[in-house]
């Protein structure tokens, strides 16, 4: 792929009787994602499709997965430790330029109605100290041993 290239992905989605699948550039896939989106609005408006946001993840596939199946998917329905680690992964991957802070993980569940945390601090910390998560001055990242321990690829 030359610099020049836009990443192929892949996307399938099916919102109650709507199924969406294609294959194309990642923006191209994100416009025709946005159309399907606004279709469902207009044939399920009481439903939570307006909630719904879907991005880009590595290898050029779309994910749609709510907090609750992504920390279920990950184990961290059950490990307060894997659930920090999970949390932050699946906002790392809705948005690549947003900051990650233990503010924002344990607010994420919250929003999402999951299990909190007992220490979100104490939670980073433990991951900083398995080599999961490297602190910033305003916040942490993961590592890449932290995806892999995900069982995924850095996006």
């Amino acid at each position: 792929m030359t610099t020049n290239e836009k990443p192929e992905g892949k996307v399938e989605i099916t919102i109650g009787n709507l199924a969406f699948s294609a294959e194309g550039s990642q923006d191209w896939l994100g416009e025709q994602l946005a159309k399907v989106i606004e279709a469902a609005t207009k044939i399920h408006p009481a439903g939570s499709v307006q909630s719904l946001h879907a991005k880009p993840v590595a290898g050029g596939s779309v994910s749609t997965d709510s907090l609750a199946t992504y920390l279920k998917a990950k184990g961290g329905d059950t490990k307060q430790l894997l659930r920090f680690l999970a949390t932050a992964a699946w906002l790392r991957r809705r948005d690549s330029n947003a900051e990650l802070t233990t503010g924002a993980v344990a607010k994420a569940l919250t929003n999402h109605q999951q299990k909190g945390l007992a220490n979100p601090a104490d939670c980073l910390n433990k991951n900083v100290q398995k080599g999961f998560c490297e602190k910033t001055n305003s916040g942490f990242f993961i590592t890449p041993e932290g995806w892999t321990s995900l069982g995924e690829t850095q996006p």
